[in-house]
């Protein structure tokens, strides 16, 4: 049986820290934000949304939701969000992409100041990551997945770890935030021959390919760490969620694993947190 590792015992630990830094923020009056800006209503981006305001409220720390209707001129927008990246009291923006077909993504990403993009969604945050700048964000899922490594005391340095997913999302910010532990990092995906063996061969194995159940009991080896990233309908129960990985095929066999629901995907608002405030600090010359 191997070791699950579960969000909660993270995000209790990190809550606990959070919390001490917005009240250092509060006694020299300062009041860290986050600033949600929302085109439309998705369901995803709302379920999103509830869980990052709430997240906010547990540990003292401001929000406010700037929404927007689904049909907003280009030039509105951009209006807006130049507006709210220019707010003083407003330390961190997360903006949910993808916007409606009838807008520039790429051109109103890129309004939101670098020093408040907290989820790397600009071409500036990804270069920061990429140069292993101290002052960039990197994207909360991969970052997440890292809080959780660092939780359960996963040794990295040295060790072979396999990415399989090669997205700007998670893949490749993770690769190299992994690689600044000093872990020797491969990355995987769909042309990748003989996937099993590849990453059969590693000391931890990551999967955020967005396929699910696609890492069966032949990919995985035991004393293997598994983290698994992946949130996808779960095929042979409707109406509930599973990873990439196929939990009953791999749990036997490795000495960890992260299951889904209830792993990386609930430490990620934490992590958004985290990074606010965290900017909060920078802006005003704390650390």
């Amino acid at each position: 049986m191997a070791e699950i590792l579960k969000a909660k015992p993270v995000v209790d630990a990190m809550k606990e820290e959070l919390t001490k830094r917005v009240e250092a923020l509060k006694a020299k009056n300062i009041a860290p934000k986050l600033g949600i800006i929302r085109v439309g209503a998705r369901p995803d981006d709302l379920f999103y949304e509830g869980g990052a305001k709430k997240t906010c409220a547990g540990i003292g720390m401001e929000s406010e939701v700037f929404e927007f209707p689904v049909d907003i001129a280009q030039e509105a927008l951009e209006k807006a969000v130049k507006e709210i990246g220019a707010k003083k009291d407003v330390h961190g923006i997360l903006m949910f992409f993808p916007l409606p077909d009838t807008l520039d993504s790429k051109k109103i990403r890129e309004l939101i100041p670098v020093e408040k993009d907290v989820d790397c969604l600009t071409t500036a945050g990804a270069a920061k990551i990429f140069t292993d700048d101290p002052t960039g964000f990197p994207p909360c899922t991969p970052t997440a997945c890292m809080e959780m490594l660092h939780h359960y005391n996963v040794q990295l340095k040295g060790k072979k770890c396999t990415v399989v997913g090669r997205s700007l999302v998670v893949g490749k910010p993770l690769a190299m935030l992994l690689l600044r532990e000093h872990a020797t990092v491969t990355i995987c995906h769909s042309r990748t021959e003989d996937l099993p063996s590849v990453c059969k061969e590693s000391d931890l194995l990551i999967a955020a390919v967005g396929k699910a159940k696609m890492i069966k009991g032949n990919y995985v080896k035991p004393g293997q760490v598994v983290i698994d990233v992946g949130i996808n309908p779960d095929p042979e129960n409707p109406g509930k969620y599973c990873g990439d990985v196929d939990f009953q095929a791999a749990e036997p066999i490795v000495a960890r694993i992260s299951p889904v629901p209830a792993g990386v995907g609930s430490v990620t608002t934490s992590v958004l947190c985290k990074q606010a405030i965290m900017a909060c600090e920078l802006q005003n010359g704390i650390k």
